[in-house]
């Protein structure tokens, strides 16, 4: 069998990424699990096909949804970030904080994006010009970020009052503000993967970085540009959870979200090993995720086994993902 060059083989790992729209990344075998499990949530609950509860689900993932978007595009090329969920946290609570102190709410959010970004940035440097391993280096910083949050909060509930209320609850011809920035992040970053340098750049490093960088890409500048960018979405997905929780408290997890996300990536078909992934196929593994807990929560299953099913979903799709790299 004829050996491809490196960078032939690049080239092609990116144009199998580029499929049309309308064959759905070939997410068929995902798509017909999702419509299974609400067929059966049908005929357990009444209450799963109401209007009121498919825009609750929706809402609910519109923040995981930020955040998977944003792996996806970094694990594509070939990198990760498991301090996006501790960051939204940080940035949750900074901003709740101003805005409690008297800051304009606008001046808030844009002072917390920033900061976000800023660690993004830092992570992205550290990883790319000391050669520690992201998965080493994020996770530090993702434990670093927790006690930085608690740290902000003092411990304590702070209530950001009625600023953000419309864009955590409102919605516009009944679709929820969260989700329409949601969709926005997911479609921005989609086309951005399918047709600008930018994109096609990531899938070659995640392809091989070392051809990559031969082929005249600049490789250490795209990197640190897509931790930024990873921050700056954190910082998003902060600001959307303040909104629709009203308050930043200490309570919330930055790496239960954090590993949320990326089981929606890796179970929407991304290789972790970089070069392969679709946007659609992230929308659709954050979807079934949603629809796994809010089916499970109707049908009065323990929070115990919830979070013991989204493991084993997450591990089943690692496995899936591995077999269907080897062939």
């Amino acid at each position: 069998m004829t050996e491809l060059h490196p960078l032939t083989s690049a080239t092609v790992l990116a144009r199998r990424a580029t499929r049309p729209w309308w064959m759905l990344g070939g997410h068929a075998g995902l798509i017909a699990v999702m419509l299974v499990l609400v067929v059966v949530t049908t005929f357990g609950s009444d209450a799963f096909l109401t209007a009121n509860n498919l825009v609750n689900v929706l809402r609910q993932v519109s923040v995981i949804a930020v955040i998977a978007a944003g792996l996806t595009v970094l694990m594509i090329a070939g990198g990760i970030d498991f301090s996006m969920g501790s960051n939204a946290v940080v940035t949750m609570a900074l901003v709740a904080q101003l805005i409690a102190g008297g800051a304009d709410t606008g001046m808030a959010i844009i002072v917390g994006l920033v900061a976000a970004s800023a660690i993004g940035l830092v992570n992205g440097l550290v990883i790319t010009f000391t050669s520690v391993a992201p998965f080493v280096a994020t996770l530090a910083t993702a434990t670093l970020l927790d006690g930085l949050a608690l740290f902000i909060l003092n411990g304590m509930s702070v209530s950001a009052g009625e600023a953000l209320y419309t864009f955590g609850n409102g919605a516009v011809l009944g679709v929820p503000y969260l989700l329409i920035a949601a969709a926005a992040v997911c479609v921005v970053l989609g086309l951005t993967l399918r047709y600008t340098s930018f994109g096609r750049n990531a899938f070659a490093i995640g392809g091989n970085e070392d051809v990559a960088r031969l082929s005249g890409i600049a490789v250490a500048r795209t990197k640190v540009l897509l931790y930024t960018l990873m921050g700056a979405l954190a910082g998003l997905a902060g600001v959307m959870m303040l909104a629709r929780l009203a308050a930043a408290s200490p309570g919330v997890a930055g790496l239960t979200i954090e590993l949320q996300a990326v089981a929606a990536v890796v179970i929407g078909g991304t290789a972790l090993a970089g070069g392969k992934g679709t946007m659609i196929g992230t929308a659709l593994g954050v979807l079934l995720l949603g629809i796994v807990a809010n089916a499970l929560n109707l049908l009065g299953v323990s929070s115990y086994l919830q979070q013991m099913a989204v493991g084993t979903v997450l591990l089943i799709a690692a496995v899936a993902n591995a077999w269907q790299r080897r062939r």
